[in-house]
């Protein structure tokens, strides 16, 4: 009431000071639009008096914390500092009430930091003072968001708590942007005085004895910062250095980084290079390439596995295809025996760049070398099978990889089965005279390995006998089929009937003179170049029967069954038979009673015939009492008297008989047929 009574006289004398004052008292009251039009009239008067002025900026300041808008309380108090310094810290002192004076601090702190980071919209200073170009908004349009302008602010909060940290470190940046690094270095060194651990300011006097070209001290206070474990703090200070400084924090620290791991190789050392990297990391604003190949591969060696695998993968985000990303990480995979994972990384990382990858792979240790070779191996056999078979690859992968892959192998380990893989994907590849040089420079003309000679025979066939060719096709037959089967993709249809023909020939030859395991080879070969012919497969089986591999025969005469199409009821009676035989061998009679039952209803003369030379009549007549008494006492009469029928065909039997009768005194009170 005063304000206003004094403010209606005609006098103007203290026009200005009245409003600010009265602006504060309706500020107290809450009422904070009174107070705004007030501190608006003495800010945009045009004769404005400097103490009213920077009195009514500090309210109007107080008004946009409450309304949210800390950026322009921050230049409100800016420039009131830059005004009158001493006035401003009175007027804060005198008309901002203490439980609100800890709030405008922290608005004050945090935007003046946010400034010197550039983290505000260029040009923001000004936007709310276009209005007038008069008195007192000319000079706010100023550049008051710089450097000089933060240190008057800053020089205020130290002024307003000299204990205060925060407010010393944010005027020691602002001196370090105005170029005055040495008096932003004395007065983060008083501050270090006061909290020797203190980590934001151990990073900036670090970077700051750098720029000196202080490296030893740099060190040291860099050391002191890894100690207290936060590394974080370099995030608000890397956003106020200038970029040659932040590139002379990063080949620093990379430089110190490559230098521990080149002397000492205990975990103590690695952790302290994995700091020094991280520092260099964030240096470089987050993405150093090399650096961040360095420590994924120093967390390997401290076996934080999945951390260097982050670290290959932000690599690998910016470059997928960077060899030393690609490898590193599937060695990564390999330490935790994920197969599927390394395999595929590293056959990425071959198909950019296998001359980097190869001494990669040649200097891991005797034990993980087989392994990750093993790996590869199999994954390019599978996927070479997969081709042959459908003649497509998948997974996106071509042939030109899978040679790729296969060279690498025959480079990495000489092993046999690696000159074989690469022979064969060079066959699939159509490159069959290369397949030929590489077989014979690996193992010789005359190859004693089985699966080397059946390839040079494949490869030699147009030049030499089906017979020759045969031999060692054989061979490899008796020692894994899969791969034979494989082998005889190459081969064309009229080769295959020639080579199946050759092969059947001899070995029913050798079967004659009781050379079984010989003969097995051959008619093998018969069995997978005729296609499961139903002729190779019978002696085979007979082969098998020989040599007590009544197993094998059994899958044999099945798949001759399952082949019945065309064939006669004599054949198939044959063929039923000779699984009813094979089936009583495995002890698995009721089976066995099927076939031969099934048997006896195509062509019973030829089943018994077959019957009458093996097992014999007898014999089988007591397999079929007892499977019939089995049914019997199961009460499945029907079967029962179906097998005791066909067993009375085969032999007279006096138990066949008698249960034959007890079946028809059961069936007395119902039908069975």
């Amino acid at each position: 009431d005063i304000c206003k009574r004094l403010l209606a006289a005609e006098q103007n004398t203290y026009h200005n000071t009245l409003l600010a004052l009265r602006g504060f008292c309706s500020l107290h009251a809450q009422d904070h639009h009174g107070a705004l039009q007030d501190f608006q009239r003495v800010i945009e008067h045009d004769s404005p008096h400097p103490n009213s002025c920077i009195k009514a900026l500090c309210g109007r300041g107080l008004i946009r914390i409450s309304g949210g808008s800390n950026y322009l309380t921050a230049l409100d108090y800016i420039t009131a500092c830059q005004l009158k310094l001493e006035e401003t810290i009175f007027t804060i002192k005198s008309y901002v009430p203490w439980n609100q004076r800890g709030l405008l601090l922290k608005v004050l702190q945090e935007e003046g930091q946010m400034m010197l980071q550039k983290k505000r919209y260029p040009g923001g200073s000004s936007v709310s003072f276009q209005k007038k170009q008069t008195g007192l908004c000319t000079f706010l349009t100023l550049r008051s968001r710089d450097a000089p302008g933060v240190f008057q602010l800053a020089s205020l909060l130290v002024e307003l708590d000299s204990s205060d940290e925060a407010s010393r470190i944010l005027c020691a940046d602002a001196l370090y942007q105005m170029g005055r690094g040495e008096e932003a270095h004395r007065l983060l060194a008083l501050a270090l005085s006061r909290n020797p651990q203190r980590a934001p300011v151990l990073a900036r006097l670090a970077l700051l004895q750098l720029k000196r070209g202080f490296v030893y001290d740099g060190n040291q206070l860099l050391k002191r910062v890894i100690r207290t474990g936060d590394s974080s703090c370099l995030l608000p200070i890397l956003d106020i250095f200038q970029d040659e400084d932040r590139k002379l924090l990063q080949s620093h620290c990379r430089w110190r980084a490559l230098a521990i791991l080149k002397g000492r190789q205990e975990g103590a050392a690695i952790k302290e290079a994995i700091a020094h990297l991280s520092f260099a990391i964030l240096a470089a604003g987050g993405y150093a390439e090399d650096c961040l190949l360095t420590r994924a591969r120093c967390y390997g060696r401290l076996g934080q596995m999945k951390t260097a695998i982050f670290d290959f993968n932000a690599v690998l985000k910016e470059d997928p295809r960077n060899v030393q990303a690609l490898s590193g990480r599937g060695f990564v995979h390999l330490a935790l025996r994920q197969q599927k994972e390394a395999v595929q990384d590293l056959i990425s990382a071959l198909k950019v760049e296998a001359g980097a990858v190869i001494p990669a792979l040649l200097s891991l240790k005797p034990e993980a070398q087989g392994l990750v070779t093993g790996w590869l191996l199999q994954h390019g056999r599978a996927a070479l099978t997969e081709l042959v078979a459908t003649k497509d690859l998948p997974g996106g992968e071509t042939l030109g990889d899978l040679l790729t892959m296969a060279k690498a192998l025959t480079k990495i380990c000489k092993a046999a089965q690696h000159h074989i893989f690469y022979t064969d994907v060079l066959m699939a590849n159509g490159r069959h005279q290369e397949a030929l040089k590489h077989l014979q420079e690996a193992f010789g003309p005359c190859p004693a390995e089985d699966f080397a000679r059946a390839r040079l025979a494949v490869l030699q066939l147009q030049s030499r006998s089906v017979a020759e060719a045969a031999a060692p096709l054989s061979a490899l037959a008796r020692r894994d089929e899969k791969d034979l089967a494989f082998l005889l993709n190459f081969v064309d249809t009229k080769q295959q009937q020639h080579l199946a023909q050759a092969a059947a020939q001899e070995g029913k030859e050798l079967m004659k003179s009781h050379h079984y395991e010989k003969a097995l080879g051959y008619l093998s070969l018969a069995v997978l170049a005729s296609r499961d012919s139903p002729r190779p497969l019978r002696r085979r089986a007979a082969c098998l029967v020989h040599l007590n591999n009544h197993e094998g025969a059994l899958r044999d005469m099945e798949k001759v069954i399952q082949g019945h199409g065309c064939s006669s009821p004599k054949t198939r009676a044959g063929d039923h038979c000779c699984l009813g035989f094979l089936l009583l061998a495995l002890a698995e009679e009721e089976a066995a009673v099927q076939h031969y039952v099934e048997a006896l209803q195509l062509d019973q003369p030829v089943a018994l015939g077959t019957i009458t030379s093996c097992p014999g009549r007898e014999t089988l007549t007591k397999t079929f009492h007892r499977v019939a008494q089995n049914n019997f006492e199961k009460q499945r009469y029907e079967e029962a008297w179906k097998i005791t029928d066909y067993g009375l065909k085969i032999g007279k039997s006096t138990e066949l008989q008698r249960l034959k009768a007890r079946l028809k005194r059961e069936a007395s009170s119902c039908s069975i047929h």
